[in-house]
């Protein structure tokens, strides 16, 4: 073959390696423009779960997660503070509020509707500290570790600030609480993704009191194997978790690539049955409100806020 034969098909070669590689290319802007207008299409996922005693009325749950706040999120404000004209009974956040170290107070004007009803919570890794640059397609190597030397969030004020409202705090502690006449036993445990779960049981009533109606409901952040074993285990009704963005970075038709954490990512957001040693417990995943604001985009999967009405048996 001539040397001229050879450099022709060395320029075709290149011309079609540039066209193929501005494709890609362009193809990769596309998808991340669309992540970047996805990650504020807010929806609310609703579900009913049939867990009351005989004859109680139903009650509603708000459940929220994710949030990851960042000051000037105007839209993300504006419809949080809209979901308290669904008139839950009560609220419950997972974790993972803050994406910013400015991000205490706008939040709180936020949710200053939501504060008004009955509240409890726990934290996520990023209410304790602040997210680091990153590629967004980094969501996709697995779960992500804590930085050796992170920047801490102000979560003592965001915890004032939930608990001064009323919402009661569940880091690794338990409590009772009485809600549309029937008794709630709350269990709750710091971030498992850090490690720091410490199971502080059930609350403890007499034996008349345990006699009537009342509903187990753990709420934890990451929904980790074993955390969801120790409470399916130990009798739960509900189990609350968030976290997983629930995939964030999806495939339509197929759904998450990831969990961050270790459970199947099929469970990566929605209601499924957890069973561990004979006991089974329903979970609610929620898929999460934000994103990280070093990877602000969200893919086949909308931020989502959950009600969850729970209902008596018909």
């Amino acid at each position: 073959m001539s040397i001229d034969s050879l450099a022709s098909r060395a320029r075709s070669f290149g011309r079609g390696f540039a066209v193929t590689a501005g494709a890609g290319a362009a193809a990769g802007m596309a998808a991340f423009g669309y992540g970047l207008w996805e990650k504020n299409q807010f929806v609310l996922r609703e579900e009913t779960l049939a867990i009351l005693p005989p004859g109680r009325d139903p009650f509603r749950i708000l459940h929220l997660s994710d949030i990851h706040f960042v000051p000037g999120q105007h839209k993300k404000a504006d419809w949080l503070g809209s979901l308290a004209g669904l008139r839950p009974d009560l609220v419950v956040n997972t974790g993972d509020n803050l994406s910013h170290a400015k991000a205490v107070d706008p939040l709180l004007d936020a949710l200053k509707p939501l504060l008004q009803f009955p509240g409890v919570f726990v934290p996520g890794s990023n209410d304790y500290f602040a997210p680091t640059p990153k590629n967004p397609a980094s969501y996709l190597l697995g779960p992500s570790k804590a930085k050796p030397e992170p920047v801490a969030l102000d979560w003592p004020r965001l915890r004032s600030g939930f608990g001064m409202s009323g919402w009661v705090d569940l880091t690794n502690r338990s409590q009772s609480l009485v809600l549309k006449g029937m008794r709630f036993d709350f269990s709750g445990v710091d971030d498992p993704h850090l490690n720091r779960e410490r199971y502080a049981g059930w609350p403890r009533g007499t034996v008349s009191q345990d006699a009537k109606d009342h509903l187990k409901v753990a709420v934890i952040h990451a929904p980790y194997q074993r955390v969801l074993d120790h409470f399916t285990e130990s009798g739960a009704d509900l189990l609350l978790a968030g976290h997983t963005h629930g995939g964030q970075l999806c495939i339509p038709g197929y759904g998450a690539l990831v969990a961050n954490c270790d459970i199947p990512t099929w469970r990566a957001k929605g209601l499924h049955d957890w069973s561990s040693n004979g006991s089974t417990t329903p979970v609610n995943v929620s898929g999460g409100i934000g994103t990280s604001r070093f990877a602000p985009v969200r893919i086949a999967c909308k931020p989502e806020a959950v009600l969850l009405t729970l209902t008596s048996p018909s």
